[in-house]
């Protein structure tokens, strides 16, 4: 039995909360998964997990041992990746996840920088607009925009972006341009964004001279996912309240034109976010570096 990777299978089991979901996370077998657990609980002679057709629980000796494991496996970590800084040569495998437009407008126009200044590393990049969960999906790190209230996670600053309110000539041409944000809750369509965790619309955001205001349009059109979102706006459906990053080109061609440009909201956080007891690889560094310099570029 190969004891590191048995231990190593074991704390995904145990986070990932399914044999199945370990496996397809390690890109095994889920025999293998199974075999390899079992092994590891003959060689201790305790039984570590208590299995169900749907979940598996952790026994009070499992959960010892996965508490002494996954710190051993953090200091072999910290050990390897202490090398590996020392020649300045980052490599294995990289989990990030991220939203689509950041994924579409920011990180990918500019991988092939990042492939050719880091080949050991091997990235896999989730996208979507709904959050993960770090722990159970084995994501070393998402992106994540917003106020991040779960205070278990560590988030670091990555960089922040301004918003946009605009719409397509067409539209403003047959409805007019608005000169208040109230107008937004009148006759105008407004292209709401769903939120990926609750459903609902996020209310628009605007700020003027220290007046801040929260506007909730009534609810013609919700889409759940930024990249069509933004395309529903070109569509000509409504006005829209975006990111810069994902405006900025379409406006200097004129394909969308920005208003209300007096009642510019606070710029929007993003943050790199990673579990406290997941050991912070170089790799993982290099890529937070990298990315807040994307983020710069973009200011």
């Amino acid at each position: 039995m190969d004891q590191l990777l048995a231990m190593r299978t074991f704390a995904r089991v145990v986070e990932a909360g399914t044999f199945t979901k370990a496996a397809d996370s390690l890109q095994m077998p889920k025999a293998t998964v199974t075999k390899l657990v079992q092994s590891l609980e003959a060689h201790l002679g305790v039984r570590l997990l208590q299995r169900t057709t749907r979940h598996v629980a952790v026994t009070e000796d499992g959960a010892l041992y996965y508490e002494k494991a996954t710190r051993l496996i953090k200091d072999l970590g910290d050990i390897d990746n202490s090398f590996g800084a020392a020649h300045g040569t980052p490599r294995g495998h990289l989990r990030v996840d991220t939203g689509s437009s950041v994924a579409s407008r920011i990180i990918v126009p500019a991988l092939p920088e990042f492939v050719e200044r880091y080949p050991g590393i091997q990235l896999d990049l989730g996208v979507s607009d709904r959050h993960v969960d770090l722990i159970s999906d084995n994501v070393d790190c998402v992106i994540r925009g917003g106020v991040i209230t779960d205070l278990s996670l560590v988030a670091r600053p990555i960089g922040r972006t301004a918003w946009i309110t605009c719409a397509a000539p067409d539209y403003l041409a047959a409805h007019g341009t608005p000169r208040h944000p109230s107008e937004l809750e009148g006759e105008h369509r407004f292209i709401n964004y769903l939120s990926a965790r609750s459903g609902r619309p996020v209310p628009a955001s605007f700020a003027r001279a220290g007046q801040k205001l929260e506007i909730r349009p009534r609810h013609a059109i919700g889409i759940n996912e930024s990249n069509a979102h933004f395309a529903a706006a070109l569509a000509g459906l409504g006005v829209i309240q975006t990111f810069d990053y994902i405006a900025r080109d379409h406006i200097a061609s004129g394909a969308l034109v920005p208003i209300l440009k007096s009642w510019q909201p606070a710029p929007y956080p993003f943050h790199m976010v990673y579990p406290p007891n997941r050991h912070l690889s170089n790799r993982v560094r290099v890529f937070i570096d990298w990315i807040t310099g994307r983020f710069a570029e973009l200011a």
